[in-house]
């Protein structure tokens, strides 16, 4: 059983959540404990799988893919093998930035970048249309995306 998180944990958590480049001396500082102290419990919760990683986020804009959009996706058939398949087939097309297999009238959320309208017509059209999975797509155009820098700390604590 993992040890319960305490508020120096979640005050952690939340530092790092905003800036994973924060250094020890500084992290330690913020939530007033000591680098060695501050450094063994972030061991500690990379240990017990709380943190999945540690990651550059790139600009898709600043790297020519202006347009963003998610598609929606509803297969065919719910078997796993069309599942697995499907989902294969999305985390090696290079415009992909996430994919969500959800539940209720849709299977998948695809989010996807790309240089222009252009570009992701080609994609739906060449990616997913031909799919033998794919029983109906649905593309929505993203006018903005903003990902949230905390995390729901009072229903962890």
């Amino acid at each position: 059983m993992k040890a319960p998180l305490d508020r120096i944990d979640l005050e952690i958590m939340e530092n790092l959540r905003k800036n994973a480049r924060l250094s020890n001396k500084e992290l330690a500082s913020r939530v007033q404990l000591s680098p060695s102290s501050c450094l063994e419990r972030v061991r500690r919760l990379n240990a017990s799988g709380v943190f999945r990683g540690f990651h550059a986020e790139l600009d898709p804009a600043a790297l020519g893919l202006s347009l963003q959009a998610m598609i929606v996706v509803r297969l065919r058939r719910h078997s796993r093998r069309d599942v697995v398949a499907f989902r294969s087939h999305l985390l090696a097309l290079p415009e992909v930035l996430d994919v969500f297999h959800v539940g209720g009238s849709s299977d998948f959320l695809v989010h996807v970048a790309v240089q222009d309208s252009n570009h992701l017509r080609d994609l739906a059209l060449d990616a997913f249309t031909t799919r033998p999975e794919v029983g109906q797509m649905e593309t929505h155009v993203i006018f903005e995306h903003t990902r949230s820098l905390t995390l729901p700390m009072r229903q962890l604590e």
